[in-house]
């Protein structure tokens, strides 16, 4: 690597990576086959490669042969159909796609000034938006990327979308199709209320639909059922893409048909669900009526069997404490390599071998990986800050009631958490001592955030069209609100005396292997995200500049809450 190239932010490790291998035929044409290429070949192998270098030479060559827009349709976009057969088939990392997404607007800007403006000359258009209360745009925005990149016009109207400010959109623009998006279940209840309003209004524009919480079953049976239009599936950008090709080439039966072979394979699976469903139904009816004949004791015998001799420790103070001016350094070694590199972004192992896959990670991956936390330190985008506290807690049956620290008495807040109605039948309430017991409990409560800097660098890259840095950046200022909140949960373990059981090492810490556990509402054992309002009249995390939606998620995007327990028993689990 050259020399301070960790600071440079004009070094690409990916690129430099390919360059080691230019003399290897399996990587790709070396320069000297490059020359024996055709124009067209060049043409498309300067999108498949992301290749920048001789770009506009090579366009500029094009010119004295072709329009403008033919090299686009016939060659560039051809070129971009192959990025995502490759991203489909697992060939090509979203990473090396997002290069060959720029090289694409790069081209297109080079040629834009010699094109005739021609009313409607694009494939289509679409509106693309994060729906009500939600700020996550990730998603939407490598939708946008696909999209603009093959040929459409996307009118992406960023996050926290009302139906009035979609429609607006839409009606201005004459789009084909809106596109929603969405993280959380919240979310996909807000979809479809904007279903069953685009009924009301006689609407019925196709919408595609998509995020991590909505499933390709939901959306294609019970969403499609009720919207008098068509809705559409988006599982990733590029199933968008074939969405969009197939609408505007009038194919939509194709997609129908599709859809229908699915529903109909799913079958006999709903049949035997819907027999279990029977059956679990008549077994809680049973458990009610136990309940009425037996009482307490029945009661009892249906909670979970966990220990309630477990001794409190001792808080170090009651109340919420700020923290500010953390060094970035001593966060770091809480990212999760795994959750940032593969989740965030996307570096699939694919066909390699494991050890073929580390070695691409070493001499690929975590030059970028130590590029970006030397700049996002050192320009000061990432602004770590802690919001915690502890309070006197007591457990009721499934609630969890907080009394205030200056009065032991005065109950202030009550949680209520679901139970597992099957297996252990554990609720987050059992790992405290009860109303019965006589005793106070602790609830350890954090919200940590990475302020909105990182937000505005990864905003100012998209614009740029420097999509390949937009996706690092954004990830890491995700994985970095998680080490930060990994962090703090081991001070808070340190501080109640409980980090004797803590692994020495940090990997292992991504496991539980701990004392405890960190529930943030949204998780399987606590799913109801409106525990936050009780989280922010306890913590008042606007003191770090965290403000929540009203779908009751965090702004800035980079922020994390959580409920610290204390209980040995207390591990991940779903209701």
């Amino acid at each position: 690597m050259p020399e301070n190239t960790a600071y440079d932010k004009k070094y690409d490790p990916l690129q430099a990576f390919i360059d080691l291998f230019k003399d290897i035929d399996s990587v790709g044409s070396t320069a000297e086959e490059k020359k024996n290429l055709t124009l067209e070949e060049r043409l498309r192998a300067h999108i498949i490669d992301g290749e920048k270098e001789n770009l506009h030479a090579c366009l500029d060559e094009a010119m004295e042969k072709y329009k403008p827009l033919e090299i686009v349709n016939d060659h560039l976009l051809d070129g971009m159909k192959t990025v995502g057969e490759l991203f489909g088939s697992g060939q090509m990392q979203l990473p090396f796609v997002l290069q060959s997404a720029e090289v694409m607007k790069m081209a297109v800007a080079h040629l834009e000034p010699h094109m005739e403006k021609i009313e409607g000359q694009g494939k289509g258009s679409i509106v693309l938006a994060t729906v009500k209360g939600d700020v996550h745009d990730i998603g939407k925005n490598l939708v946008d990327i696909i999209l603009s990149n093959n040929g459409y016009t996307v009118h992406n109207i960023g996050i926290k979308q009302t139906l009035p400010q979609i429609l607006e959109a839409w009606k201005q623009t004459k789009a084909d199709a809106i596109g929603l998006s969405g993280l959380l279940v919240k979310s996909v209840t807000v979809m479809e209320e904007n279903l069953k309003e685009l009924n009301e209004q006689g609407i019925d524009v196709p919408v595609i639909l998509g995020g991590a919480a909505l499933t390709r079953h939901y959306c294609e049976s019970h969403l499609r059922d009720l919207y008098a239009g068509k809705v559409f599936y988006g599982k990733d950008a590029f199933e968008g893409l074939r969405t969009m090709d197939m609408l505007k080439a009038g194919k939509t039966d194709l997609l129908d048909s599709e859809i229908a072979e699915r529903l109909g394979k799913r079958s006999d699976a709903q049949k035997v669900v819907a027999e279990a469903k029977a059956k679990k139904a008549e077994r809680q009816d049973a458990f009610s009526e136990s309940k009425k004949e037996g009482g307490a004791a029945t009661t009892e015998r249906l909670r979970s069997d966990v220990a309630t001799d477990v001794e409190v420790p001792e808080a170090p103070f009651f109340g919420s404490r700020v923290v500010e001016g953390l060094d970035l350094d001593e966060i770091y070694p809480f990212i999760n390599p795994v959750a940032l590199f593969r989740g965030q972004w996307q570096f699939k192992k694919g066909s390699m071998s494991p050890e073929q896959y580390e070695a691409f990670l070493e001499d690929t991956v975590h030059p970028v990986f130590e590029r970006l936390k030397a700049r996002l330190r050192d320009e000061n985008v990432l602004l770590p800050k802690v919001v915690y506290g502890y309070w006197p807690v007591q457990s009721d049956g499934d609630d969890l009631i907080v009394f205030d620290p200056k009065d032991p008495g005065r109950e202030i807040e009550r949680f209520r958490f679901p139970r597992q109605q099957s297996s252990k039948r554990l609720c987050i309430a059992d790992f405290f001592k009860s109303v019965d017991s006589g005793q106070k409990d602790v609830l350890g409560l954090t919200c940590v955030t990475m302020g909105e800097e990182v937000s505005k660098l990864a905003k100012s890259l998209f614009d740029a069209n420097d999509f390949t840095e937009y996706l690092y950046v954004h990830g890491m200022g995700v994985e970095c609100a998680e080490a930060l909140a990994e962090l703090w949960h081991k001070r808070v373990r340190a501080e109640l005396g409980i980090g004797g059981d803590d692994s020495p090492r940090i990997a292992e810490l991504f496991r539980q292997k701990y004392r405890g556990s960190r529930y943030s509402p949204g998780y399987p054992a606590c799913p109801d995200m409106s525990d936050q309002e009780i989280i922010w009249r306890l913590l008042e995390p606007q003191r770090i500049g965290c403000v929540l939606t009203e779908n009751w998620q965090i702004d800035p995007e980079q922020s994390t809450s959580a409920f610290v327990v204390h209980h040995p028993q207390a591990k991940y689990f779903n209701v």
